[in-house]
């Protein structure tokens, strides 16, 4: 093992969870879930089971509810038919000694009216209509203008939370990891350019705050703190998601959720998919300091970059995303300091087991040569 990369290869106890190595799989949305049910297949098992080396997997952000789709052929944890699909994932990644967490998701007004039961409206936190397009079965659709929740609707999404995060644990999952980053559901009612409220989920905040906090606690109260994470991206403004003054925003948000305990928080440093660097004056060292536990970070990061962070004490893991996708064996491969493999754009999402889960290892490579 090359010494720059020692320390990604040190164990890590993250709540109830000791993790092998410090490097973690990013949820990945891959829109290969049965096209009917929307539950996993024995396709998906083979998909995970394959990088199971990682410290830590983020299983694909999976909808909490029907409602909470924005995409074709995501992936649900709200039926029995969907529990019993995951079960196969679980089972086929912990017979590789693997950890894997679940991440629960509502895209809110990320989504079309094509993809929503019966065809109704999106929900956001307000009428605010975001630029950009849904994946649907048709093809990309323009988004629309959403529909804002009820404020006597918002307990029951709350209550969402919590039976997802139950039936996760149902399904195996070592955990679960609330979504509340990259523009959707949670993070539109923490940003004032989605959230125009003036009730108790709008305005101050604190007040922004409140619906990611209470899916948090409600999650907390379904399985443990030591088994919930969440996910921000503060800088981002991805899904057309952004805020006049996002620092004191998130450093708020940090506070309350080191306060609540929780097993880690999941940052995405910079643009989502893009710049490193925060936006403006924005420095997320502050969120560091303000969260206790234990922290990852994401975006753009090699082996080398994150070794170095993590050496520094700057971050305790890495998550890679897409380098995951092309390299099944990435633990491997940042062991040996071997390059990784390119990734095939054009079967991303949707398809089969092509540029799924027939990505050779380095040695399955070498011996095909």
């Amino acid at each position: 093992m090359s010494a720059s990369t020692d320390p990604l290869f040190q164990p890590l106890t993250v709540g109830a969870l000791s993790l092998r190595n410090r490097i973690v799989m990013a949820p990945l949305t891959r829109s290969r879930a049965d096209h009917v049910t929307l539950a996993p297949r024995a396709l998906n098992a083979e998909y995970y089971a394959q990088r199971a080396s990682a410290g830590l997997i983020i299983a694909e952000a999976t909808q909490i509810a029907p409602e909470g789709q924005g995409y074709v052929w995501t992936p649900g944890i709200y039926s029995d038919e969907q529990i019993a699909g995951w079960r196969l994932v679980t089972d086929a990644v912990h017979a590789k000694g693997g950890r894997i967490v679940l991440q629960l998701w509502h895209v809110g007004r990320i989504s079309h009216r094509d993809l929503q039961p019966g065809g109704k409206l999106p929900v956001a936190p307000s009428a605010v209509k975001p630029k950009g397009q849904a994946f649907t079965e048709s093809g990309f659709k323009d988004l629309e203008t959403p529909r804002a929740l009820e404020i006597d609707e918002i307990p029951g999404i709350v209550a969402q939370y919590a039976q997802a995060a139950t039936n996760a644990i149902a399904a195996g999952f070592d955990g679960v990891e609330v979504h509340g980053a990259n523009g959707y559901l949670l993070d539109q009612f923490l940003r004032d350019g989605a959230n125009r409220r003036e009730d108790a989920y709008g305005g101050s905040i604190e007040n922004r705050a409140r619906f990611l906090l209470e899916a948090t606690e409600a999650a907390i109260g379904a399985i443990g703190r030591e088994r919930v994470g969440v996910r921000l991206s503060p800088t981002s403004t991805v899904n057309d998601c952004a805020d006049s003054n996002p620092e004191p925003l998130f450093a708020y948000v940090a506070q309350k959720l080191s306060d609540l305990g929780i097993a880690y928080l999941h940052l995405v440093e910079g643009e989502t998919r893009g710049d490193r660097a925060p936006q403006g004056s924005f420095d997320l060292a502050v969120l560091r300091k303000a969260f206790k536990g234990v922290y990852i970070g994401n975006n753009g990061y090699d082996a080398e970059l994150a070794a170095k962070r993590v050496a520094d004490g700057e971050v305790d893991l890495v998550a890679f995303g897409r380098p995951f996708i092309s390299n099944p064996d990435l633990v491997e491969r940042i062991r040996e300091g071997v390059a990784f493999a390119p990734i095939d754009e054009a079967t991303l999402y949707a398809g089969d087991a092509k540029g799924y889960t027939d990505y050779p290892t380095r040695d399955q490579a070498a011996d095909a040569a």
